[in-house]
């Protein structure tokens, strides 16, 4: 089986597990959109908004491809600019309604760059993040172990650099504060082997559900109100700011001409911004910021 077909096959298959487990959470059903992209490829689109759980939740599959890869994929390889590219992942995030369920975010990627007459390049990508409103120690110390235990099988010092890589890249530089307690990350993974960086991406894939779906139910029957609904609302902001400034996932879906409903899905539906904010001092918002948003060793 050649490598494209394989990574497509996993991706699906994650896709539509994923889909599944997160409509027995919600009680309610994902819209599925199929659409195709005029350069070449397509995907499918699951979303859901207004659900039981969810405010807007996406778990995406796309399949692309075309003549000359984006600026975003090439600003690191500049000498890859020019060539024709493959481009494949699934890409999730999801908002609950409860502030007290935290936003979550999956992305596993694999890109082939051809050019005639040379070998193929080829890298894999993704990781998990964790963006709580309110924190709590013990689901951040979940949600990290359960990321070591997706990269444990392929040497000990893969957690450490994803989890550092993690706290640089999702990390807010105007704003000089972390998106939420971070996860795991990794890009241009080509190293030491196809197998082996297809075994690991898998791998990150197959345990999110483990990593966040216990948390959520952990989370769901907690009481909140409007003032909790405010501050959710206003750290979403943040998210907001991260995706349209910092993201290369994003700039790479707008690049390359991708389906911009299906990109844009990230967005919470409901964000504030206020000026010069603060929290109160001792308050469970302030405690946010003092002890998570901090890049600490959750592990």
């Amino acid at each position: 089986m050649d490598t494209i077909r394989q990574v497509s096959e996993y991706f699906i298959g994650l896709q539509a597990r994923i889909v599944e487990r997160l409509e027995e959470v919600d009680g309610q059903r994902f819209r599925r959109d199929e659409w195709t992209r005029p350069e070449g490829g397509g995907g499918l689109s699951c979303v859901l908004e207004e659900g039981g759980v969810f405010e807007r939740g996406g778990v995406n599959y796309s399949h692309v491809f075309g003549g000359g890869l984006p600026a975003s994929a090439t600003a690191a390889r500049p000498e890859l600019s020019g060539r024709a590219f493959e481009a494949m992942g699934v890409s999730l995030v999801l908002h609950p309604r409860n502030p007290y369920a935290p936003t979550v975010h999956l992305n596993v990627r694999y890109l082939e760059a051809r050019k005639d007459g040379a070998e193929p390049v080829w890298w894999f990508g993704g990781g998990m993040d964790l963006t709580p409103y309110y924190g709590f120690e013990e689901d951040a110390v979940h949600f990290h172990l359960t990321c070591r235990e997706a990269l444990q099988p392929f040497g000990d010092g893969h957690h450490p650099r994803f989890k550092k890589w993690c706290d640089e890249y999702f990390y807010l530089k105007h704003r000089k504060e972390p998106r939420g307690v971070g996860g795991i990350f990794f890009d241009d993974l080509s190293g030491p082997d196809f197998d082996t960086c297809f075994a690991l991406t898998k791998s990150v894939g197959d345990h999110f559900l483990p990593a966040y779906v216990p948390l959520l139910e952990r989370r769901l029957a907690t009481p909140y109100g409007e003032s909790e609904r405010d501050f959710q609302a206003y750290r979403r902001g943040r998210y907001v700011e991260f995706n349209l400034v910092w993201d290369r996932g994003t700039l790479f879906g707008l690049q390359s001409g991708g389906r911009t409903e299906s990109i844009l899905m990230s967005l919470p539906p409901l964000v504030k911004w206020r000026y010069d904010w603060q929290p109160l001092p001792g308050s469970a918002e302030e405690k946010l910021y003092t002890d998570f948003l901090t890049g600490r060793d959750w592990v």
